[in-house]
């Protein structure tokens, strides 16, 4: 498909939503115009992407002739025909009110090219009613970014049911340009899938209220303790509570009218409590942050309440065919800014617990918006969520270049007899299911590719690994284990590999990343990076291979101290120690271990040095006698082969040997 090329951009409304989706396209090369009925708006708008713009350059995100020219790329007009006469795309992003959205894209309509694109950042309203009335409806998609746009990667591409395939993927293609991570909404619903996802959790938790169960503070307290950055109802603060009260409303009239059983929101509503925006809401708001009472974190509301109406509402969404449930657990990790989603949830759970939750919480509540979806109540969960459902997926092609693997979670390059395996999960490449499922799938690829010597693992950008992603779910204790056993595993396949492993260490190696170096036959790194084990203040140990290998490589008295202090040590400090054999400057460091890599993959010969590792690991687990004995065969084994008689005939003749493996 040949995608339509966007160069020009308008954007409808420069409040903060609007503003930030100009500055994210600017940023992105795009001219834009940010248009909107007030001059004090527009220079409101314009000040604060000059603040946010400069915030970015003081934090080294940009520099500055990338932020002049940003900058010099907007402009801001009140003529909303003049501003959309050039424009390949055209951003509604005004007051969430359907009769505003609509009049907004009529007189857009009226004045743009026949070919313009007009996206409308709406985050509830079905895309099909802005299409209503409209003269190209096959030109107008959804493109739902999230708060702030600068910061958050999310952006939701829906489909009206009369966009056309073209108009789709463009936005789409676009979104990913733009640095932003999309997901298909490929059938309209209200809400689409994040906030479709919260809908029923809004319910409870105003329900919740309703019947006094429980505090906003003592609830907010609890989701904290959990691991969440807000609590619902600081969160429902930080909105708007008139936000929320008319997402319900909505709903109520789109998918449930048990939607519309909420009454503590609407009463502070008509009170003009409306958190943040007022100063008020369920706490009072001081320097933008709000006060919220100290006390004891609820034990009235369970986390897996919160989980198990997630879940069943992304179910829903499968079944009605909505998105798929990769691109449903992407869209809630990123939009709501959790390290998993439900389709992660629901792997470690069994269908008839969420079953028996969701069936709890119905009749506890006197609600069917948390009974249980079809696929939960006829035990098909698993079957559900395993996507077979039809619904087109993102084919990526295979390849073995980084560029082309980009948003994978490893990344892997080969360049003669060598394969670079790049852990590639944001700026510390912290390891999750995902980075081990990529690192498995690289590893037992290269195991098998007899035209690689060398294996490099390291880090893409300046940091190795800073160690697990330790908010992951997990459902208990035996769940907990196997994720450990599944990483060792995986590690091992360096240990046990036919090739030579080396780890480049640089920037952070902690934990899960300590270990996975661990794994490897040669540690190299930078003099600065720092190295240790924080698990102990985290309440756990090392888990991947840390406490036994370390053990074995600097004896036990040292890796006592290493593991049980906690302590960082340099690059420099692994040499000295033994860790690391070899330091290099942190500004070379990824071209000097790509040289010792091409140069070691030429000068050893690869079936020797198979033999020689499993001499050394295994040789450590044994007697001295039976170590002697596996010596003295792969003695034999070596005699005779090509390699040998390459060998010795290159070192006679004074010249580079040519190994083949044979």
């Amino acid at each position: 498909m040949i995608f339509l090329e966007i160069k020009n951009a308008t954007v409808i409304g420069a409040g903060i939503m609007g503003h930030g989706i100009a500055e994210v396209l600017a940023l992105s090369g795009l001219n834009v115009v940010v248009n909107d009925v007030s001059q004090d708006f527009l220079d409101r708008a314009r000040q604060n992407v000059q603040a946010s713009l400069s915030k970015m350059k003081d934090s080294g995100k940009i520099n500055e002739s990338a932020m002049n020219d940003t900058l010099a790329r907007l402009s801001f007009s009140t003529d909303i025909k003049n501003s959309v006469t050039k424009a390949d795309l055209i951003v509604e992003a005004v007051p969430e009110v359907l009769d505003i959205k609509r009049n907004v894209i009529m007189e857009v309509e009226s004045s743009c090219s026949p070919e313009a694109i007009i996206a409308s950042n709406t985050s509830n309203f079905r895309i099909t009613e802005l299409q209503n009335g409209s003269l190209r409806p096959q030109r107008i998609v959804g493109m739902h970014f999230f708060n702030p746009p600068v910061v958050l990667k999310l952006v939701e591409v829906v489909k009206g049911e009369k966009t056309d395939d073209r108009t789709f993927e463009a936005v789409y293609d676009l979104s990913r340009k733009i640095g932003k991570t999309p997901i298909r909404v490929v059938k309209d619903s209200p809400g689409f899938v994040v906030n479709r996802i919260n809908a029923p959790e809004s319910l409870f938790f105003c329900l919740l209220l309703d019947r006094k169960i429980d505090t906003p503070a003592s609830i907010d307290l609890f989701a904290k303790s959990q691991g969440l950055p807000m609590g619902p109802y600081e969160l429902m603060d930080y909105v708007g509570i008139d936000t929320v009260v008319h997402s319900l409303e909505y709903y109520a009239k789109e998918l449930s009218p048990e939607y519309g059983k909420c009454s503590v929101f609407k009463q502070m509503m008509e009170q003009n409590k409306l958190g943040k925006k007022t100063g008020h809401g369920f706490y009072t708001w001081e320097n933008g942050k709000a006060q919220i009472p100290s006390g004891e974190p609820s034990s009235k509301v369970e986390l897996m309440d919160v989980l198990a109406i997630e879940l069943n509402e992304a179910v829903k969404l499968i079944e009605e065919g909505v998105a798929s449930p990769d691109d449903i657990e992407t869209g809630v990790r990123l939009g709501m800014n959790r390290p998993f989603g439900p389709i992660s949830v629901a792997q470690g759970l069994t269908n008839a617990e969420i079953k028996k939750k969701l069936e709890d919480l119905g009749s506890k509540f006197e609600s069917s918006v948390f009974a249980p979806a079809r696929s939960i109540a006829e035990g098909k969960l698993k079957e559900v969520i395993s996507g077979n459902t039809g619904i087109r997926k993102e084919e990526k092609p295979p390849s073995t270049t980084a560029e082309a693997q980009i948003d994978e979670p490893v990344l892997m390059v080969k360049k003669d007899r060598v394969a670079t395996v790049y852990l590639n999960n944001g700026r510390l490449n912290l390891l999750n299911s995902a980075v081990l499922d990529g690192l498995e799938k690289r590893l037992l690829e290269v195991r098998e590719d007899k035209e690689v010597n060398v294996v490099v693992v390291t880090g893409k950008g300046t940091v190795f690994s800073a160690g697990a992603e330790l908010s992951q779910f997990f459902s208990g204790g035996i769940d907990f284990m196997q994720a450990s056993r599944r990483g060792q595993s995986i590690f091992r396949l360096l240990s046990e590999m036919n090739k030579i492993t080396i780890a480049e260490i640089k920037g952070y190696a902690l934990g899960g990343g300590f270990e996975l170096s661990l794994a490897c036959d040669i540690r190299v790194s930078s003099q600065e990076a720092k190295i240790g084990f924080p698990e102990l203040q985290r309440g756990l140990v090392p888990g991947w291979g840390g406490t036994q290998r370390l053990a074995k490589l600097i004896g036990s008295s040292r890796a006592s101290y290493l593991i049980l202090t906690a302590e960082r040590i340099t690059g420099k400090e692994a040499f000295d120690m033994g860790i690391v054999t070899r330091t290099f400057g942190a500004e070379t460091i990824d071209e000097d271990v790509q040289k010792f890599a091409h140069d070691l993959s030429r000068k050893v010969a690869p079936g020797a040095a198979y033999l020689a590792k499993l001499l050394v690991n295994k040789g450590s687990e044994t007697s001295l006698d039976d170590g002697l004995t596996m010596e003295a065969i792969s003695m034999g084994l070596v005699y005779g082969t090509e390699d040998l008689k390459e060998g010795i005939s290159s070192f006679m003749q004074k010249r580079e040997p040519e190994f083949k493996g044979r």
